[in-house]
C-alpha cells in the first residue's frame, strides 16, 4: 500500500529511535506488537520487519487493528486470527469477533509495543484500538511502549466532546472529534486521564516539531486503511465521514477522492453547486463539481457536489466545515428530503460526531456558526488538558 517514490521526511519516526538508543528495552523480553504495513521507518521499512529481521530481538505476537495487519480489509470488515505465513506467530485480529485483546494473550507477553498510523481523529477507530490495548495491558501487568509518529492535523481541535451516551467504537475516548494529538502522546494523555496503572513508555520522534505548514507536509503518506489513500484524504476524513450516516451526502465512494468530494442526487446540481459556493472558511475553498459514485446510494449517477482543496492546513477546521456542508446540503434539497433518506443511520450518525446535538441542531435550524460556537468552551478546557501530554513544539 506504499506510495511511490518513498521521500524520507527529515526526522525519525518513534520506532527508529526505540531500535538505536533505547534498544536495551526490547532486548530479553517477548514483544507483542499491535501494528500494521503503514507503520515504516523512515527508510519504508516496517516495524514488523525491522523487529523480525533483529536476530537479538524476540518478536512473538502480531495484533492487528481496524483493517488488518495488512491495512487491507475494508471499513468495518472483520477479520480473523491468523498466523504469519513467513514468521509462524500468531496474528490476533483486534477486529473481529472481539475489538479488546484477549487477557490470556498479554500474559504470554513480557511488553506490548504499538505503533500505528493515526489520524488524530475520534471516529477513526485505531485511537478506540489504543485505549482497549492500554487498559487490557495495565489489567495483566505488562509494560507498554508506543512508537510515535505524525498525524495529518496535529495542532488542530475541533468538533464536540463525546456525550458517553454515544460511546462506541468509533467513538471510544473523551475527547473532541479531532483532538490533535500524536499516538504517542493520546497515550500519554489516556493514562492519566483513565487514571490507569500502566507502565507505559513513548519512544517519541527525534528532530520533529508540529508544523505549522500552508502546504505540503515533508513526509510521504503510507495509506494505514484502504480508502485514505492520501494526505488530503486524511485531513478531509473528519469533514466528510458524516456521510456514512448520512448517506443522502455522498464522500466519493468508491473513488479515488473518497472523503475529499461532497454531493447529493437529492436536488439539481446548480442549486448545490450554489449553496455550496456561499460557504467561506478559513484554509479551504469548495470547488463546484458534478462526480458519479461507483457504490451506494447514488451508485453510477452523476451527482451535483464540490471538492474540497485545502489552502491551508494549518488553518482548516475540518469539523466546522462538516456543519456548513450539511446546513448547505439542507438548504439545496430540503431538510426533510436529507433526514428522511431512507439508507441514512441517524443513530450512527450521533456515534460519529459523539453526540446527538449536532443533528438536532441542524435540524430544528440552527446555523452552523451557532453550532460550532457551541464547541468553543469545551475545546478551551480540552486545550488545556491535552497541554500537559503534549511532546512537540511548534515549528517556528
Amino acid at each position: 500500500m506504499m506510495n511511490a517514490p518513498f521521500h524520507p521526511p527529515p526526522w525519525r519516526p518513534g520506532i527508529s529511535n526505540l531500535l538505536t538508543s533505547r534498544r536495551v528495552c526490547l532486548l530479553g523480553r517477548r514483544i507483542g506488537l499491535v501494528s500494521h504495513l503503514a507503520a515504516v521507518d523512515e527508510t519504508g521499512q516496517t516495524t514488523a520487519a525491522r523487529l523480525q529481521a533483529d536476530p537479538d530481538l524476540n518478536l512473538a505476537a502480531l495484533f492487528g487493528p481496524e483493517h488488518g495487519f495488512t491495512g487491507q480489509a475494508a471499513a468495518g470488515e472483520h477479520t480473523p486470527d491468523g498466523l504469519h505465513p513467513l514468521w509462524k506467530i500468531p496474528i490476533h485480529s483486534l477486529y473481529g469477533h472481539r475489538r479488546r485483546p484477549l487477557p490470556e494473550s498479554f500474559q504470554q507477553l513480557d511488553l506490548l509495543l504499538i505503533d500505528l498510523q493515526d489520524l488524530g481523529a475520534r471516529p477513526y477507530t485505531y485511537v478506540s484500538t489504543l485505549r482497549a490495548c492500554l487498559e487490557v495491558a495495565a489489567e495483566t501487568h505488562r509494560p507498554v511502549m508506543v512508537a510515535d509518529r505524525p498525524i495529518p492535523l496535529p495542532q488542530t481541535l475541533d468538533g464536540p466532546l463525546l456525550d458517553p451516551a454515544c460511546a462506541s467504537f468509533v467513538g471510544a475516548i473523551p475527547a473532541p472529534l479531532l483532538y490533535g494529538m500524536t499516538p504517542g502522546e493520546t497515550a500519554r494523555w489516556l493514562v492519566t486521564r483513565l487514571e490507569l496503572d500502566l507502565d507505559l513508555t513513548v519512544a517519541p520522534m527525534e528532530n520533529y516539531r508540529r508544523p505549522t505548514f500552508s502546504g505540503t507536509p515533508d513526509w510521504s503518506w503510507i495509506p494505514p486503511s484502504p480508502r485514505i489513500r492520501s494526505l488530503a484524504a486524511a485531513q478531509c476524513f473528519t469533514a466528510t465521514v458524516f456521510s456514512e450516516g448520512l448517506a443522502a451526502i455522498d464522500n466519493g465512494t468508491g473513488l479515488e477522492e473518497v472523503f475529499q468530494v461532497v454531493g447529493s442526487g437529492l436536488a439539481d446540481p446548480r442549486e448545490i453547486h450554489q449553496a455550496l459556493a456561499a460557504i467561506r472558511l478559513p484554509g479551504v475553498r469548495l470547488n463546484p463539481c458534478n462526480f458519479t459514485p461507483t457504490q451506494g446510494p447514488w451508485a453510477s449517477r452523476s451527482i451535483g457536489g464540490a471538492r474540497i482543496q485545502i489552502t491551508d492546513a494549518a488553518r482548516f477546521q475540518p469539523v466546522t466545515l462538516s456543519v456548513h456542508l450539511i446546513a448547505a446540503f439542507q438548504a439545496a434539497c430540503g431538510a426533510g428530503a436529507l433526514w428522511s433518506f431512507s439508507a441514512n443511520r441517524p443513530a450512527f450518525f450521533d456515534q460519529l460526531y459523539g453526540t446527538p446535538s449536532v443533528r438536532v441542531a441542524l435540524q430544528t435550524g440552527h446555523s452552523p456558526d451557532h453550532i460550532v460556537t457551541g464547541w468553543q468552551p469545551d475545546l478551551a478546557a480540552f486545550a488545556s488538558e491535552r497541554a500537559t501530554a503534549l511532546l512537540y513544539e511548534a515549528a517556528p
